[in-house]
């Protein structure tokens, strides 16, 4: 286990966690349970975890379609920033530790990934000359794509000798691709995914968890991802046994009265609860 990889967490005061705790993780982690258990709420636990200035950036995120209404109406940004710090105001009385010190998060929120994030990402991949690592990862997603390029700012595939913009493609295949670069980027970090099945086909779970576990593997990148698919629960789990993964854990969150708590799985659990046909979810 990576001296870089969380191993532990415990949450006191952070939205839905009162006093939370939960240890046990592993290099690739699935997080499952019913809807407002905190999934979400985990994963920016964790990203906050990492910097408390990363508050303020999960606030914008969430308060988003808020903020386009400021604008419109031409509030203007110092209202748009007082907005923020109130907010943060508001949730500053809370604790999150983990064994790690000093660690570096990238969290992936439910919504579709921009041009902007694209274009950031591939500057990293180019840094590191990682273009035909992601030009194969994307090949095996599908035999007929030739490669990925930034093309005047916007994300581009080629396919029969010709440049096509990502957004002619299925969601699929750019949060696919995004989700590549998350992993070829940030060598020695910690990705967070949250709702990680979003616009992916059912038929290409086991491609996409192969490819985050071998990936995750090559690059040193521990993974926490939450998921409401029970599928997707199943894949992970498939794929790890074929590729004799053992270092994956599924954390399922539950409500116990007004409390939150965890139990963690590991890879042998996992296999054993879907033989028995037990919804981990």
């Amino acid at each position: 286990m990576s001296e870089h990889f969380i191993k532990n967490i415990e949450i006191k005061n952070f939205k839905c966690f009162k006093d939370f705790k939960a240890n046990g993780f592993g290099r690739v982690n699935l997080i499952g349970g019913k809807n407002n258990v905190g999934k979400t709420a985990f994963m920016e636990a964790l990203f906050v975890a990492s910097d408390k200035n990363n508050l303020k950036q999960i606030i914008k995120s969430r308060y988003s379609s808020d903020i386009a209404l400021m604008l419109c109406d031409e509030v203007g940004k110092k209202y748009i920033e007082n907005f923020l710090n109130q907010k943060v105001e508001k949730l500053q009385n809370f604790s999150i530790k983990t064994n790690l010190v000093q660690f570096n998060t990238t969290y992936k929120s439910a919504t579709k990934a921009h041009q902007k994030m694209f274009e950031d990402l591939y500057s990293k991949i180019i840094k590191n000359e990682y273009e035909d690592k992601l030009d194969l990862y994307l090949k095996y997603f599908d035999s007929y794509l030739e490669k990925f390029r930034m093309i005047n700012g916007e994300p581009n595939c080629k396919k029969n000798n010709t440049f096509y913009n990502l957004n002619e493609f299925g969601d699929g295949l750019s949060h696919f691709i995004y989700f590549v670069m998350l992993l070829l980027a940030n060598t020695n970090s910690i990705i967070l995914i949250d709702e990680i099945e979003n616009g992916i086909h059912y038929t290409n779970y086991d491609k996409l968890w192969e490819l985050i576990l071998k990936v995750s593997k090559e690059q040193n990148v521990q993974v926490f991802a939450t998921t409401h698919s029970k599928e997707m629960i199943e894949s992970y789990a498939r794929v790890a046994k074929k590729l004799e993964d053992e270092n994956i854990r599924f954390i399922s969150l539950y409500k116990d009265k007004e409390d939150i708590k965890s139990i963690v799985f590991n890879n042998q659990e996992i296999e054993e609860r879907l033989e028995l046909r037990l919804d981990n979810r």
